[in-house]
């Protein structure tokens, strides 16, 4: 029977499945960015991290989906080194974007968004991305993710815009302040992550028509400025995945409706998915 190795990987953690005989083991290892780790500390990460966790299994397909792979020099460098680790292995190296895409719509045509941290989508044609609304990044973009529904939050914050019942559970949460926020957000290393925690306290908050309006506000303007540019949205379900996706999926169904688009799946994470379409 066949052994499949299958990953999904941000900067900071990776998923790992094994899937042998019908059943999958989860793996958990540091994450891997090309842009932050060179080939040997990616390979010693593997060494130590995940080949205990799967010795003795000979693997005959690995598939790996990750991010910072938009970059064709980046995806034939991680190839490159997964081959030194897997020598025997055929290795599929592909973004993180397509990950989701056969995750959420497998085989089938669909407009396929990650809300998690940042943003992405694309109109997926069964096969491979035909089109992709242009990710800009947090400072400049990413609608409707962690880091730009988290901003909106800080702003209400520092502008004191949130009442008084806000802004005392925002205050007990938190315990910070306006010097120390802009130190995290202008000085820190990895700002976007930093304001996407701040996501939590809209989920946390449901009910209040302030949280409310952040929520559908913040979402409307990822459909308004990337789901509304595919003439596929009308044509095709729009399928969603990441944590800001599965927190939020009613309002998400709320907004298709009024878009008139027919909404598809909902993942947290897209590893299920990816387990179904390599097994079909």
């Amino acid at each position: 029977m066949a052994a499949v190795l299958i990953a999904d990987s941000g900067s900071t953690k990776c998923e790992w499945r094994l899937v042998k005989e019908g059943k999958s083991k989860k793996i958990f290892t540091t994450g891997i960015s090309p842009y932050f780790l060179s080939g040997e500390q990616i390979q010693l990460l593997l060494q130590k991290e995940l080949l205990p966790k799967i010795k003795d299994t000979i693997i005959d397909e690995l598939f790996y989906y990750g991010t910072g792979l938009k970059d064709d020099a980046n995806k034939k460098f991680l190839k490159s080194v997964l081959k030194k680790v897997f020598p025997a292995t055929p290795v599929e190296v592909q973004t993180d974007l397509l990950g989701a895409a056969r995750a959420l719509s497998l085989n089938e045509k669909g407009v396929c968004c990650i809300l998690g941290t940042g943003s992405n989508s694309c109109y997926y044609n069964g096969k491979k991305i035909i089109k992709n609304s242009p990710g800009i990044g947090y400072v400049l973009g990413d609608e409707g993710s962690g880091a730009y529904l988290g901003k909106k939050v800080i702003q209400y914050f520092l502008y004191n815009t949130f009442d008084e019942e806000l802004m005392h559970a925002f205050n007990k949460k938190y315990n910070t302040n306006a010097d120390e926020i802009i130190t995290n957000v202008y000085t820190k290393p990895q700002p976007n992550r930093y304001l996407a925690s701040f996501a939590l306290f809209l989920a946390e908050n449901r009910g209040h028509y302030m949280i409310e309006n952040i929520i559908e506000d913040s979402l409307n303007d990822f459909f308004f400025t990337h789901l509304s540019k595919y003439t596929e949205s009308w044509l095709y379900p729009i399928h969603f995945t990441g944590s800001i996706s599965f927190g939020f999926k009613d309002v998400l169904k709320t907004l298709c409706s009024s878009y008139e688009m027919e909404m598809g799946a909902v993942l947290k994470e897209p590893m299920d998915g990816l387990v179904k379409y390599h097994s079909m």
